[in-house]
């Protein structure tokens, strides 16, 4: 039997009711409930419960949740699990209930939003920051808690599942930090106008190398030294992108780096711009003119990366 509570204030745009059947999906006991404020346990996730082809457990916050400014409150949240098995962009239209045992009728309270919720990737959690005034779940007339022990559940149904076409996240480093890769090449004058790389360097989560076309590439074609920094896609996800700050230098040996030349800019690397840089780096004439950068034939060309964020797919 399912009745509508008249004494019990429901959360924003939700409905509370009372049943005498227990959840079917889930259940949670928690002994000891006061000890979590005590310890500053400030979340509480439950084990991985299956229900409408999906993975899902659920997130109490026993003295709300303060990242939304929850006060007085508990706050309950029921959360997706391993999305990240899903196809991209893919939506599941969910009506959920969640339950609190009155220990004293042996019945439950029910929580349940007045529509369906979208979990997909960028959702992933939804609930009720407000589930119920603490003051209300710790009074001994409701019997929410008896002898420190609660009972918590959930019941999951999805609705209709559908595919919210391509997106990316674009994830931004709030401290980045800098890189330092060294590539010295002896006998540079021997080399021929073939694509020479340098060894895999690591920045972050991700591997680079620097390229160089000593008799230049396209419209550097025989006049310049072109020069790129290129990110090594084997270990990029697919439809991942990476954004990164970089310098490329050809390091002075003789005047204790005075008279380095170097570029810098920001570009976006990825499956379809993996190498980024200048095709007219410098002057073939570098050779002759300059020999503080090629002295003893040798060339030493540092890179420097900051990796400043990322774009992948959902």
């Amino acid at each position: 039997m399912t009745e509508v509570v008249s004494n019990i204030s429901p959360p924003p745009g939700a409905v509370a009711t009372v049943s005498d059947a227990p959840p079917i999906h889930y259940m949670v006991k928690i002994e000891s409930f006061s000890s979590l404020g005590e310890n500053a346990v400030e979340t509480y996730e439950s084990g991985v419960f299956e229900a409408g082809g999906y993975k899902w457990k659920l997130v109490l916050y026993p003295n709300g949740n303060k990242s939304n400014n929850v006060k007085d409150h508990i706050s309950l949240y029921l959360a997706m699990v391993d999305a990240s098995s899903l196809p991209r962009g893919w939506e599941v239209n969910v009506i959920f209930r969640l339950f609190l045992l009155d220990q004293n009728k042996d019945s439950y309270l029910v929580i349940q939003a007045g529509k369906e919720r979208r979990f997909h990737g960028l959702k992933l959690e939804c609930g009720f920051d407000q589930f119920i005034k603490l003051s209300t779940f710790n009074d001994a007339r409701y019997g929410f808690v008896l002898e420190d022990t609660c009972v918590l559940g959930a019941e999951v149904f999805v609705c209709g599942e559908r595919s919210r076409g391509k997106g990316e996240v674009l994830s931004m480093k709030k401290d980045p930090t800098a890189s330092k890769y060294t590539w010295k090449i002896v006998n540079f004058s021997k080399l021929d106008e073939k694509r020479q790389e340098s060894q895999i360097f690591s920045t972050g989560d991700h591997q680079w190398k620097i390229v160089l076309y000593p008799k230049g590439k396209g419209p550097g074609m025989g006049t310049h030294l072109s020069l790129y920094l290129a990110l090594d896609l084997a270990t990029l996800p697919a439809g991942c992108r990476v954004y990164a700050d970089y310098t490329l230098r050809l390091v002075d040996q003789v005047y204790d780096r005075k008279f380095d030349m170097y570029g810098k800019v920001k570009s976006w690397f990825g499956a379809s711009s993996s190498e980024n840089g200048w095709s007219r780096y410098g002057s073939l004439s570098l050779y002759q003119s300059n020999n503080y950068l090629f002295a003893k034939d040798i060339c030493i060309i540092e890179a420097e990366v900051i990796v400043l964020g990322s774009g992948s797919p959902f």
